[in-house]
């Protein structure tokens, strides 16, 4: 019972963090959209994205990150199992992943906060590709988890597959980018 306890938390946790981390890019995003805004129009947004992607990132994301590490360091603590499990290892790759793309994250925080309402220096073309990173770690790691030892009997359908959908998502984010346009 402790054991299905944990996992539940686990995945809350773990849905409280990805909303975190989609909507701190999509800050990003939506402060570089100010760079060509007029002021005062501009100096307002950017406090108030700067302001939100603080609080955001400080409130929700890293405490719900660390509450999710912490559940599944407990699912390992009860089920030490799981390390000798091929998907798993599988499943920790993509955790490095998001760790990377987590650290990445955290320097464009910091970074907003220090521009004192200055452009970000990335393009937005670049923060909008960089916004679909954790959804595609999002379906990695679900799919891995959900299809566990399938993944060894079918990984070339499965790669395949995710491959393609990761070419979908894509040009559709390049679609409606232009559409915008």
């Amino acid at each position: 019972m402790n054991y299905l306890i944990l996992k539940a938390l686990h995945i809350i946790f773990m849905v409280s963090y990805f909303a975190g981390i989609f909507y701190t890019v999509r800050i990003l995003v939506y402060y570089k959209d100010t760079d060509d805004f007029e002021n005062p129009k501009k100096d307002i947004l950017r406090q108030q994205y700067a302001f939100m992607a603080h609080r955001l990132w400080n409130i929700i994301t890293v405490p719900a990150g660390t509450l999710m590490l912490i559940f599944g360091m407990g699912l390992i603590f009860i089920n030490p199992e799981l390390l000798k499990m091929p998907w798993f290892h599988i499943k920790i790759t993509a955790l490095i992943a998001l760790a990377i793309y987590h650290y990445w994250c955290w320097k464009k925080v910091i970074q907003l906060q220090k521009l004192n309402q200055q452009s970000l220096p990335s393009k937005n073309t670049a923060l909008r590709q960089a916004n679909e990173i954790a959804t595609f770690i999002l379906f990695f790691v679900v799919f891995t988890v959900v299809l566990k030892y399938a993944l060894l009997e079918y990984w070339k359908q499965l790669t395949l597959s995710f491959v393609g959908l990761v070419v979908l998502i894509s040009l559709v984010v390049k679609f409606v980018n232009r559409r915008k346009k």
